[in-house]
């Protein structure tokens, strides 16, 4: 009886999606309790059918650069925190971006993405100098993933030529984030984003998959508060337990779990860039991202840090590629892209939610 109870809302459940109502938390629930291999099929091919439908086939390249690994926060699950003692810290010169960004834009990325630790060695003057910098050198969007600064500075860092920013909350159960963060505030970082949103940014934001005391229903809570904040691009990873942290012992998060929040979000968001990350790859270096890539992902962001500093951005242990320099991480990742069927894009990868909205508003006004 019980089980075609199950089958029922199951059922129910999938309906919505088929004629694009909203899910609810309980539905969302629902879902990541799935484990019959079957039902996960079925909600993969629709999450993929969304993707095709809502972002289409080209899947998004973006050339990650970090920059630098000093941070000033002390996050419990970081292994860039800065009460880790042991790991050696970098920070790339203005020079060394700018070559790298040159290396980028002659792989072919139409994007890059400069990611660091919150160092405040980098100061406005400096980072928004650079960004300029690379605006006049290199036909490339530019991404921050800089971490938490004044609106002022953001505003400077938009003016200078920042296209996108990207800024992850990890939970929106307030009491985990607060045991994750000590010394930040969840409706701080959420005032942030929705500065970033006023400031002009296409904004990104993202959670992890399996954190120390996460249940199903804070994970169907994040999906849901993505739609909320209406992201142009929502990051969705496996937790990866370092031992240099106060988390150090804990099991990492499932790479299951990770796809079935990604196609969830999928769902959910539609138009929502989604990356298939690294993490997953870390955990399934075999297909995680090819299979991400298939219910629901469409972007992928390869490494073009210099070979030299990879190994030492350890947010988390046994991080793939960090051995490989720029060209070869190009190379292998065009072929696996290539191995789906799928194409690889050519333009900037801009937000599908604002070129969406802005249809819209188009179509309105031709109709007035």
């Amino acid at each position: 009886m019980l089980l075609r109870q199950e089958d029922s809302l199951l059922k129910h459940i999938f309906y919505k999606i088929d004629y694009e109502q909203d899910l609810g938390k309980e539905d969302l629930v629902c879902l990541l309790a799935v484990e019959n291999r079957e039902d996960l099929a079925r909600l993969y091919n629709v999450a993929d059918r969304v993707r095709q439908k809502y972002v289409g086939e080209e899947i998004h390249l973006r050339g990650l650069i970090e920059f630098s690994n000093y941070c000033r926060k002390n996050c419990n699950y970081c292994g860039i925190r800065r009460g880790n003692r042991k790991i050696k810290r970098y920070r790339m010169t203005v020079e060394e971006i700018l070559d790298t960004v040159s290396v980028a834009e002659e792989l072919g990325y139409r994007t890059v993405v400069l990611q660091s630790g919150e160092d405040m060695y980098f100061t406005v003057d400096k980072l928004a100098e650079l960004t300029r910098r690379i605006k006049r050198q290199a036909d490339v969007a530019v991404t921050l993933s800089i971490g938490e600064r004044s609106r002022e500075e953001y505003e400077r860092l938009h003016e200078a030529g920042a296209d996108r920013f990207l800024l992850r909350f990890e939970t929106s159960n307030r009491e985990l984030y607060d045991r994750l963060h000590p010394d930040s505030n969840y409706d701080e970082r959420m005032k942030i984003l929705a500065w970033l949103k006023e400031i002009g940014y296409q904004v990104g934001s993202g959670v992890m998959i399996g954190l120390p005391g996460q249940t199903i229903e804070d994970l169907a809570l994040d999906i849901l508060k993505f739609k909320e904040l209406d992201l142009d691009m929502v990051g969705v990873g496996p937790y990866i337990c370092h031992e240099e942290t106060p988390l150090a012992g804990h099991a990492n998060g499932t790479v299951e779990m990770t796809f079935k929040v990604i196609a969830l979000t999928r769902i959910v968001t539609r138009y929502a860039h989604i990356p298939a990350t690294t993490a997953l790859a870390t955990l399934r270096p075999a297909d995680g991202r090819e299979e991400a890539l298939q219910l629901g992902a469409n972007v992928v962001m390869p490494n073009v840090t210099p070979a030299k500093y990879r190994a030492l951005y350890e947010l988390y242990p046994s991080k793939v590629c960090v051995r490989e320099e720029a060209a070869q991480c190009r190379d292998c990742m065009g072929g696996r892209i290539l191995s789906l069927g799928r194409p690889i894009s050519q333009d900037y990868g801009h937000s599908f939610r604002k070129m969406a909205q802005e249809s819209k508003e188009n179509l309105i006004f031709t109709k007035c």
